[in-house]
């Protein structure tokens, strides 16, 4: 009677192990392309990459340009290996297991502990540590150990080149400001630059909607010196450094052009 009871015992406790149900697995964050809002990058995978599943990105005249997190989360490392390795890099804990890493920076823009949300700006594109060249290398991790990379939930290219278009941070909304130019009429240009054509011209205090803020040509205006530009119409841009928005820099959450 005895094994008896020990034997329905076990048999009972096994039961009922298989009974309880595992823990979930926590949903990965939505990952988005690790740039400003319409930038477009182009992602390389390769196999003999290390880690493998990293991504390099790049586009034309890359170095400095902004990198920004491609989820909420808080920065856990922030660090500069010198001339070895990720050289300068930011890890960013997303929560869950999942981290993502942003190596070869030329400079940092947070600080560990810091919280972070989409398009915040992390650092800017370098050539630091073991890199041969400016670009991003991008990882995405989980538990410790590199995943092949998922921006909206699409697993990326393996293995080869894409063309990735960035819709991180962006706004559906737009940005209002004031012209200031102390009494001169303001040029507008055809593109972001002092170079391009004059298509016309505002006028000092007029109120103006700003569509999207890109870079250019670096102006010293009203509010210092700046290289953003805004645009108020289709073709249409004045250099933000005469333009009054309530911020110093880009405006938060307007897309970029």
């Amino acid at each position: 009677m005895r094994k008896r009871w020990i034997s329905l015992l076990v048999t009972g406790l096994l039961v009922g192990g298989a009974l309880v149900p595992a823990s979930p697995a926590l949903a990965a964050p939505t990952f988005k392309v690790p740039f400003p809002c319409g930038q477009s990058w182009s992602g390389q995978t390769r196999s003999d990459h290390s880690p493998a599943n990293a991504v390099d990105f790049n586009r034309t005249d890359d170095l400095g340009d902004p990198v920004v997190a491609s989820a909420p989360g808080t920065v856990d490392r922030v660090t500069d290996l010198g001339g070895t390795s990720y050289g300068k890099y930011v890890r960013i804990d997303h929560g869950g297991g999942y981290s993502t890493y942003y190596a070869h920076l030329n400079g940092f823009n947070v600080s560990v502990g810091q919280t972070v949300g989409y398009g915040k700006v992390l650092g800017w594109v370098g050539s630091t540590g073991g890199s041969t060249g400016p670009h991003l290398h991008y990882e995405q991790r989980l538990n410790g150990n590199d995943i092949q990379v998922r921006f909206n939930g699409t697993l990326g290219l393996y293995w080869g080149t894409k063309s990735y278009t960035s819709d991180n941070g962006c706004s559906s909304g737009s940005g209002n400001g004031t012209v200031d130019t102390s009494g001169t009429a303001l040029t507008v240009r055809s593109g972001p630059g002092t170079g391009y054509a004059s298509v016309g011209t505002v006028a000092d205090g007029a109120r103006v909607t700003i569509a999207c803020q890109t870079s250019g040509t670096t102006v010293t205006g009203t509010y210092g010196t700046s290289s953003i530009w805004d645009r108020i119409g289709t073709g249409r841009y004045i250099a933000d450094a005469y333009v009054y928005t309530g911020y110093d820099g880009y405006i938060p959450n307007l897309p970029r052009c």
